[in-house]
């Protein structure tokens, strides 16, 4: 996804200065991920192996598991859906 989808659609935009951030999954860390990430970004790679190293559990870095998720399914299951299909409307 990342050498197929990612970088190229990074090429069509102006991301000179974009920071990448991305969280220690084992999957996300393996070698030639971040061999890829930090040519691509350099020294702007927030990351378990990249030249910034990723602060584990920081609210200021991961404010999606801490504020939109629970959000999030507190607007999904707000009417309590009783069927997969109530459910993808909620989550729609």
């Amino acid at each position: 996804m990342i050498t197929n989808f990612f970088i190229p659609e990074l090429n069509n935009h102006d991301v000179l200065e974009l920071w990448f951030q991305q969280d220690g999954a084992t999957c996300h860390t393996a070698r030639a991920t971040i061999d890829l990430l930090k040519d691509t970004f350099r020294d702007r790679l927030i990351s378990r192996f990249g030249p910034v190293n990723r602060p584990p559990r920081s609210c200021d870095l991961t404010s999606l598991d801490y504020f939109l998720w629970g959000y999030v399914k507190s607007l999904v299951y707000a009417d309590k859906p009783q069927t997969l299909d109530h459910l993808e409307d909620n989550i729609r």
